[in-house]
């Protein structure tokens, strides 16, 4: 019990900095809750190996939802009116919670802006990009990906096909630095150029992983424009989102069909690679997958359109929310979801809060 009572206390800061926007997301989750609708998960699903609701970045439907584990949608962007006049919110293919759990920031790749949305108020309260408009001068991008926010209220994102990684300041329209040079001639040459990065995620250390398309690289970047190591991902074809589990040891996966989800070390060397088991069918173009603090691994499985829960000690997947390969936008069915996070506390930034590199 005093374990648990000090894993409490750490965690209340995070819970009162979140606000009106964690709480309203809680109540929602909260046994005997009304949800918006319930009894989405596939058989079988075990909700107990997830440790709250997943956000998922439902691309072809338009939309956001968050999830419960017991396949409850507890929230949704955007609602009937959510939109002002003339808004639009297409093709959402990444979105993560910002540190303080307020806001979502969501990349919407191939319509060429970041939006951030405040949780709270169903709102997108910033927008970096016009859509459908690509560019590389102020206020424009080119396939943006995995955009996310750091203390201070810094957007840091890759922007694929301008070969380049951005910081921006909130509110602002244009970048305020740039990593690597403004292209479209995308190769491994790091910090001066990126072959097609794909995302920037956070370390231990305060340093950053980039992922690049073009040669299957995995850099470690400082804020400060360093490049620390280069390593490939082994054995990928089109490597997406490497992220760390602990120092030394990370998780990406390979969007391809059949498609690849592996841990290895800074080596290049594997640790594990998914192999499916089963009923369960090969792995269809999926995009990102984050650890669970169980051990499991979450991962959105793009093209089969679901979201999965992955045991590494048997190789099945033990949580579904989507039925697999059937698109749809009812309860229980996604149409090719490109993204996730964990709600907080136990999202992306949050866990991080405390040693995410600053500008």
């Amino acid at each position: 019990m005093p374990h648990a009572r000090s894993s409490l206390v750490r965690l209340l800061p995070v819970i009162a900095a979140a606000g009106i926007a964690l709480a309203a997301l809680l109540a929602a989750h909260a046994v005997g809750a009304a949800p918006l609708s319930s009894g989405g998960l596939a058989p079988g699903s075990n909700p107990s190996v997830l440790p709250g609701p997943v956000l998922i970045a439902d691309r072809s439907n338009n939309r956001l939802v968050i999830v419960s584990p017991t396949g409850r949608i507890v929230w949704s962007f955007p609602r009937p009116g959510d939109l002002r006049p003339g808004q639009t919110f297409n093709v959402p293919d990444d979105a993560f919670f910002s540190p303080d759990g307020k806001d979502i920031v969501v990349t919407q790749e191939d319509d060429f802006v970041i939006s951030v949305i405040d949780v709270a108020q169903h709102r997108i309260v910033y927008r970096y990009g016009r859509p459908g408009v690509y560019g590389s001068g102020p206020d424009r991008l080119w396939n943006p990906d995995d955009a996310l926010m750091l203390p201070g209220n810094w957007i840091l994102a890759a922007d694929i096909k301008n070969c380049r990684i951005l910081l921006i300041k909130l509110g602002a329209k244009r970048p305020s630095r740039i990593y690597g040079e403004t292209t479209q001639a995308c190769y491994h040459q790091p910090p001066g150029r990126w072959g097609s990065p794909n995302g920037a995620f956070p370390m231990r250390n305060g340093h950053f992983l980039v992922t690049e398309i073009n040669g299957d690289w995995v850099d470690e970047l400082t804020l400060q424009g360093k490049v620390v190591r280069s390593w490939h991902p082994p054995g990928f074809t089109y490597p997406s989102d490497t992220n760390e589990v602990r120092p030394g040891v990370y998780l990406s996966v390979d969007y391809t069909s059949p498609g690849g989800l592996e841990m290895f070390d800074r080596r290049g060397r594997v640790l594990w690679r998914y192999t499916p088991r089963g009923s369960d069918p090969p792995l269809d173009h999926p995009s990102l997958a984050t650890p669970l603090p169980n051990g499991d691994v979450l991962m959105n499985d793009d093209r089969n359109d679901r979201v999965v829960v992955i045991d590494p000690r048997t190789n099945r997947v033990v949580w579904q929310y989507g039925h697999t390969g059937t698109p749809g936008r009812a309860l229980g069915y996604l149409n090719n979801p490109d993204g996730l996070d964990l709600a907080p506390p136990h999202s992306l930034l949050v866990v991080h809060r405390a040693t995410l590199g600053r500008p």
